[in-house]
């Protein structure tokens, strides 16, 4: 015990900065696919046919592709077509498309629980569309959509591991770096998976109080 603390002493810098990046990308992965995803789910439910008909296949083909598939595209993909983007950016893009699917399918069940008659009595007190969708609509479907975003936003924070295979320096590749220089194998992906758990913990309490604040609790 007394070599692996002495060892993650050495490394604290490196598996700090490592922790610090995977919370900044799994932030701005789940800014970005919430935006992405309330435009999705609107789209779905009061888009046009020619509209929900391409939103449709997004939905389809982002929940339906391994989170590692579109990684590795988002890194690859760009730089084909002249798009130079760091292997972060790549990530945060992949996992943001990933988040945006499956928080556009929330949004879309969400949105069409809503009862009709809602969105009728707004527009006899003479509401625009925007404005319904505004105060009457999205506040109900996010409301409601809230306690399985909580999970998207785990998800994400799990998924973001998997950035090290493109070279980015989040927690799992410093990690790695640390174990080959220590070969202390176990002890340090377990200490890695511990803060994986603590960041993910967080994340569903801090959901859970925005919920109760939401419901008035």
């Amino acid at each position: 015990m007394q070599p692996f603390l002495n060892q993650i002493w050495i490394a604290r810098w490196p598996l700090w900065e490592g922790f610090l990046l995977t919370i900044e990308v799994a932030s701005a992965a789940i800014l970005f696919g919430t935006v992405l995803g309330c435009i999705c789910g609107i789209q779905l439910v009061y888009g046009p046919a020619i509209i929900r008909i391409p939103f449709r296949v997004y939905v389809d083909v982002m929940r339906g592709t391994p989170v590692l598939v579109l990684i590795l595209a988002a890194f690859y993909i760009p730089s084909v077509a002249g798009v130079n983007l760091s292997a972060t950016q790549a990530g945060i893009l992949a996992l943001s498309l990933f988040a945006g699917a499956h928080i556009g399918e929330l949004m879309r069940g969400a949105l069409q629980a809503i009862p009709p008659g809602q969105a009728e009595a707004a527009r006899s007190i003479g509401l625009t569309f925007p404005q319904t969708l505004a105060y009457v609509l999205l506040p109900q479907a996010l409301r409601s959509a809230l306690p399985p975003w909580i999970n998207t936003g785990v998800e994400l924070i799990k998924g973001s591991s998997l950035l090290s295979i493109i070279g980015v320096g989040e927690l799992l590749l410093k990690t790695q770096e640390v174990i080959g220089r220590t070969f202390l194998t176990i002890e340090f992906y377990v200490f890695a998976g511990a803060l994986y758990l603590l960041a993910n913990i967080f994340l569903d309490q801090l959901g859970k109080a925005i919920e109760r604040r939401v419901q008035g609790r």
